[in-house]
């Protein structure tokens, strides 16, 4: 299924202060998502964040706070979102039926949540740039079992010009600007 402004809502894992410094890349990480959640900001793409246990592993780090504007945010202990009932709920009531994933730990918490989404009946697309863990073989684990279960895997650049789809509109200037780092 094509992934429109429409049909989707993001969301975005644990991207908190105590755990990014220790996974693999976190500079490339938090650049791909900030650029992930611009551009998803340019066509109202709802969002939904979550934080593992803030009280121990820090709140979500600021740069990634800024570019999510009117997130929904949840705190959770489960690994896997949908354990926690509220996050459940609020995916279950949500019509919009692709959900596009990234975030921390690819192997533990999106892994987990991608594999419940799917029985959910969502569609899920993994954005393999915006996703990292402490130890990248068990993200590329990680993510080869999520494509075997149905996930598709995507990159933030490819899903925000899925979702511009026509060259020569106000947003498809807005997501070239953000892709070549224009201002």
């Amino acid at each position: 299924m094509k992934i429109t402004p429409e049909n989707a809502t993001a969301l975005i894992i644990d991207l908190q202060e105590k755990i990014v410094p220790a996974v693999a890349e976190p500079e490339r990480l938090l650049a791909r998502t900030r650029f992930l959640l611009d551009g998803l900001a340019v066509f109202d793409v709802p969002v939904v964040s979550t934080r593992q246990y803030p009280k121990g592993l820090g709140e979500t780090l600021p740069e990634i706070v800024e570019a999510m504007k009117n997130a929904t945010v949840f705190d959770k202990t489960t690994f896997s979102c949908l354990a926690t009932d509220e996050i459940r709920a609020a995916f279950a009531a949500d019509p919009r039926p692709n959900v596009i994933l990234a975030g921390i730990e690819a192997h533990i918490c999106l892994l987990q949540t991608a594999l419940d989404l799917l029985e959910l009946g969502k569609n899920v697309y993994w954005v393999a740039d915006c996703v990292s863990s402490r130890n990248p073989f068990d993200a590329q684990i990680a993510f080869e079992r999520a494509v075997r279960a149905g996930v598709v895997p995507t990159t933030a650049e490819s899903l925000l010009f899925e979702l511009t789809q026509i060259a020569g509109t106000p947003q498809f200037k807005q997501i070239s600007k953000l892709a070549t780092g224009r201002k």
